[in-house]
């Protein structure tokens, strides 16, 4: 009885959830597509006349069912969601999305969309296979929430391996254009120059976020901010340690070519200390692999000819 008290009070909340969205999304555009139609048809053109159709005109009909439905509706949920969500936790996300180079294609709002979509989702298949199980109460309402906590965190998993994969990107790529610099530097152009032919002829994270830096100050924004904003937004270390040193290096009015060879040199060593550190982890991070599947092969090579032999001969 507690089950289907359940199950009814689940269905009204996601009925009363579609009918709430269909209502203030849905609904009015299906009217303004109407009075759009009609318009449409009066303005029809007359039999033998000709009638040129822009590239940017549209009709109604000719939009495609995401554009039209899906995408006004994610918008409004999202809307609703960054006036309901802790500004706290949007900056954060905001804040992550910025790391992973996602700033352009998701907003924090959208995020917490997607978040949303995956806890109902994982829900709703936990909800499937656990409803008819034979469990208790308090063991299917454990097991959805855990359904639903494990669908959520599953967007943010995904975001925090995008971060971890774009930081050791720029952190590989951070020596081989220090070095560049340093021989355009010494070679007798500006920083500002070398900067360009760098970012003309390579890519990467780094170098896209270094073209986000030229755009900054091309804008206006002070060179020293332009660069914290940088290393902020690539939160490496040996990033952060490059753009203090050109820092200090323009306030103190140091030359910025034994400055840039300094910290080419510097982060070279940094970055070969780093490998050997890896290359030490190694032989630890393989002991798992060997136990699992390298032991039981060998086991089997060596000693089922020899089980054969004994069982035969017994």
């Amino acid at each position: 009885m507690l089950i289907f008290l359940f199950s009814m009070v689940l269905a009204l909340t996601v009925f009363m959830i579609f009918f709430a969205v269909i209502r203030k999304v849905i609904l009015p555009q299906t009217s303004v597509r109407q009075r759009i139609f009609a318009l449409d048809q009066n303005n029809a053109p007359v039999p033998g006349t000709t009638v040129v159709k822009t590239d940017g005109q549209r009709k109604i009909r000719e939009i495609p069912f995401m554009e039209r439905v899906v995408k006004p509706a994610g918008e409004h949920i999202a809307d609703t969601i960054s006036h309901m969500a802790p500004k706290q936790v949007l900056a954060l996300i905001e804040k992550r999305l910025v790391m992973a180079g996602k700033a352009h294609e998701c907003t924090a709002p959208q995020f917490m969309v997607i978040i949303l979509i995956g806890a109902l989702s994982m829900w709703f298949i936990t909800f499937t296979f656990v409803g008819d199980g034979n469990y208790i109460l308090i063991q299917k309402v454990v097991f959805l929430l855990l359904g639903g906590i494990l669908g959520g965190m599953m967007p943010v998993a995904c975001l925090n391996t995008m971060v971890q994969n774009r930081q050791a990107e720029i952190a590989r790529q951070l020596p081989e254009v220090l070095d560049l610099l340093c021989v355009s530097v010494q070679a007798g152009l500006s920083f500002d120059a070398a900067l360009s032919k760098i970012t003309d002829r390579m890519k990467g994270a780094l170098i896209s976020e270094c073209k986000r830096l030229q755009e900054d100050i091309r804008m206006g924004m002070v060179r020293r901010t332009a660069m914290k904003n940088l290393a902020s937004r690539c939160d490496v270390q040996d990033v952060s340690l490059f753009m203090t040193s050109v820092i200090q290096a323009e306030r103190l009015g140091t030359s910025m070519s034994k400055t840039l060879k300094n910290q080419a040199d510097n982060i070279r060593e940094r970055r070969r200390q780093y490998v050997k550190a890896e290359a030490m982890r190694a032989p630890v991070k393989i002991v798992f692999p060997l136990v699992l599947f390298i032991f039981p092969a060998l086991f089997v090579v060596t000693l089922v000819p020899t089980l054969l032999f004994l069982m035969r001969n017994m």
